[in-house]
C-alpha cells in the first residue's frame, strides 16, 4: 500500500472555497500559481466562467414537501452520493507534496468521483490502489490524451483497465496548447523532481522534415492530433466508458452521441486553451438539449458555490467538476483541504436545493432559472 499523507489541518479562515484560493495563492510560488490560476491570452474565457454562473437568477419554490431529499445521482452505472466530481489536473504535487494520491483519497472520503490527470506527477496504479478497497468512494476515471505514439496511448489505457479505472475520459479541446501569457511572464517551468510521470517512456516524436512555405503547427503538430475516426479506434481497443471533454457545440454533441460515447464533459479546458470562447454556463444548456435524456452531459468551469452546481443541474448537467478549487484546496491542507472543498459544496448544493423547494437533483429543472443562458 502507498504511504498515507501527512495529515495538515484545514486553516479555521478557510469557511468558502475563495478563501481557499486566497490562501493557496499565499502559499504557492509565483510560478506554480501562474500554471494552476492562469488561462489562455487575455483571460476572457476565464473570467467568463466565473462570472455567467453568478449572472444567472434562481427563482425558488415554496411549502413543497422536502422530506427524505437526497443528492444521489446515477452515472455510468453507478450511484454517487452527490453530483461533484474531481476534474483532471496536471502536476499537482506542484501544490503539495502529495500531490495526486492526497486528492484522491479525499475524493473518496467525500463520496466524490475524481478523473486522474494524464500528466499526473503520481503514477496511475499507485493513485488506483490507494483508494481501491473503499466501498464508500466515487468513481474513479482516467483523463486520455492522444499521444503522437498510438502504441503508447493503446499502453496508457490498457494499464488504466488493469489499475481499476472505470472511465476513459478524452480530452478533446486542447491538440495545441493556448497561449498562456501569464505563465510565460512567469517563465514557468516544471519544477526539478517533478514530472508527467505516466508519459515515461513515451518515444521521441520525429516529424517530417518541414518543406518550404509549410507549417511547424498544421504540417508537422497537427497531423498528430485526433479526429472523430479515432473514436471509432478508441472504442475498440477498450472495455471501458469513454466521455468525451471540451464539446461547446451542439453539433459536436451530436456527432459524439453517434460515435457511441457514453458520456460528454462541456468544458472549454477552463480557459486555458481557446480565449474569447464561450463560458461554459451559456453553452450547457444548447449542448444538453442537442443530445436529450439518453447521453450524460457534465460541466466544469467556474463551479465556486453550491448554488451553481444547483444552476447546472437547470440547465442540463448530470454532475459538474471542479479543477482549480481542488488544487486551491490542496495547496492549503493537502487531502484535508481537498475534503474540505468538496464538503462546502456539497453542503452548499443542499442548502440551495432546500431554499429552491427541491429535494432531489430530479426536481430541478429550467424553471428554477429566471435567466437562462444561450449561445
Amino acid at each position: 500500500m502507498p504511504d498515507v499523507p501527512a495529515i495538515t489541518p484545514v486553516p479555521p479562515d478557510a469557511t468558502t472555497l475563495a478563501d481557499h484560493q486566497r490562501i493557496a495563492q499565499e502559499r504557492l510560488d509565483a510560478q506554480a500559481w501562474a500554471y494552476f490560476q492562469g488561462g489562455a491570452a487575455d483571460e476572457h474565457t476565464l473570467a467568463a466562467n466565473l462570472g455567467s454562473w453568478s449572472q444567472i437568477r434562481l427563482r425558488p419554490r415554496v411549502l413543497r414537501d422536502l422530506t427524505h431529499g437526497h443528492t444521489r445521482v446515477n452515472l455510468l452505472g453507478r450511484t454517487l452520493a452527490h453530483p461533484i466530481l474531481l476534474a483532471p489536473v496536471a502536476f499537482q504535487r506542484m501544490a503539495h507534496p502529495d500531490g495526486e494520491l492526497a486528492s484522491a483519497l479525499a475524493a473518496a472520503s467525500q463520496g466524490a468521483g475524481m478523473v486522474l490527470s494524464c500528466q499526473s506527477s503520481m503514477p496511475l496504479e499507485l493513485v488506483a490502489q490507494a483508494i481501491a478497497n473503499d466501498p464508500h468512494r466515487g468513481p474513479l476515471w482516467f483523463q486520455l490524451y492522444f499521444q503522437h505514439d498510438r502504441d503508447f496511448t493503446l499502453e496508457l489505457v490498457r494499464r488504466a483497465q488493469a489499475a481499476g479505472y472505470e472511465a476513459l475520459v478524452l480530452t478533446a479541446d486542447a491538440p495545441v496548447s493556448g497561449a498562456r501569457d501569464r505563465e510565460r511572464r512567469a517563465g514557468f517551468s516544471v519544477p526539478p523532481g517533478i514530472e508527467a510521470v505516466n508519459l515515461q517512456g513515451l518515444p521521441p516524436w520525429q516529424p517530417d522534415p518541414l518543406q518550404a512555405g509549410q507549417s511547424a503547427m498544421f504540417n508537422a503538430l497537427l497531423q498528430q492530433a485526433p479526429t472523430w475516426q479515432d473514436i471509432a479506434w478508441l472504442k475498440q481497443h477498450t472495455r471501458l466508458p469513454l466521455v468525451i471533454k471540451g464539446v461547446l457545440h451542439p453539433d459536436d454533441a451530436r456527432m459524439a452521441r453517434d460515435a457511441g460515447v457514453d458520456a460528454i464533459i462541456v468544458s472549454n479546458h477552463g480557459g486555458r486553451t481557446l480565449d474569447t470562447a464561450v463560458d461554459t454556463a451559456t453553452a450547457l444548456h444548447q449542448v444538453a438539449s442537442a443530445v436529450g435524456h439518453d447521453l450524460p452531459v457534465l460541466v466544469d468551469g467556474g463551479i465556486r458555490r453550491g448554488t451553481d452546481v444547483l444552476k447546472a443541474m437547470a440547465l442540463g448537467a448530470r454532475a459538474v467538476l471542479i479543477g482549480r478549487p481542488q488544487v486551491h484546496g490542496l495547496a492549503t491542507a493537502g487531502a484535508l483541504g481537498v475534503a474540505h472543498v468538496l464538503r462546502l459544496l456539497r453542503d452548499e448544493l443542499e442548502i440551495a436545493m432546500a431554499l429552491s423547494g427541491c429535494a432531489t437533483l430530479d426536481q430541478i429543472d429550467p424553471d428554477l432559472l429566471v435567466h437562462r443562458l444561450n449561445a
